[in-house]
């Protein structure tokens, strides 16, 4: 696997260091992932402006983190899955909604079923959704303007897992107790 280097702020690339700022501000910390994709300033510039539409949207933080931990498990990205099941318990997302999507179940709660069939849809499908499938998202209350937003989500929650994917980062420790194996 390449080896990326965990970027800190100083570190990093010149014109990577505001979309690094901007991720320390909203997260406390650097994520590694944020640090590695730094390498990058294209590509960690462009997720920075992605999420933060995706986290402005008509979609909740807990709703969000629904898709964003569904698209982990999906992708198999064990970093995603570990570092989204810890911001959906801190989005006070419970603790088995977020044990179904783990274990590739559906969650209880009808709008987080919703969200999460279609995350999985749109990646397992590539984007090829039947009217029905399209359908059964409009009839759990959401907005065709929301499928926009998640696929929206999808889009930058694919990019990330594949990264860490193929980066094979360290877990960051606050995400150490979520481990996760596909």
């Amino acid at each position: 696997m390449p080896n990326y280097p965990i970027h800190t702020i100083a570190s990093s690339p010149e014109a990577s260091k505001s979309g690094l700022e901007q991720l320390q501000k909203a997260f406390g910390v650097i994520p590694n992932i944020a640090a590695a994709i730094a390498n990058s300033p294209k590509l960690i510039n462009s997720l920075v402006g992605v999420f933060q539409q995706v986290h402005s949207s008509s979609l909740s933080e807990q709703e969000i983190q629904i898709v964003l931990l569904t698209d982990a498990v999906a992708n198999s990205s064990t970093y995603a899955v570990a570092f989204h099941t810890g911001l959906a318990l801190q989005a006070k997302v419970s603790t088995g909604e977020t044990d179904a999507i783990r274990e590739r179940r559906v969650p209880t709660d009808k709008r987080f079923a919703a969200l999460s069939t279609l995350a999985k849809t749109l990646i397992e499908k590539r984007g090829h959704l039947s009217d029905q499938e399209f359908d059964s998202f409009l009839y759990a209350g959401f907005t065709k303007e929301q499928v926009l937003e998640v696929i929206a989500i999808v889009a930058a929650s694919t990019i990330t897992n594949y990264f860490a994917t193929i980066a094979n980062l360290p877990l960051d420790d606050a995400f150490q107790q979520y481990v996760w194996r596909a």
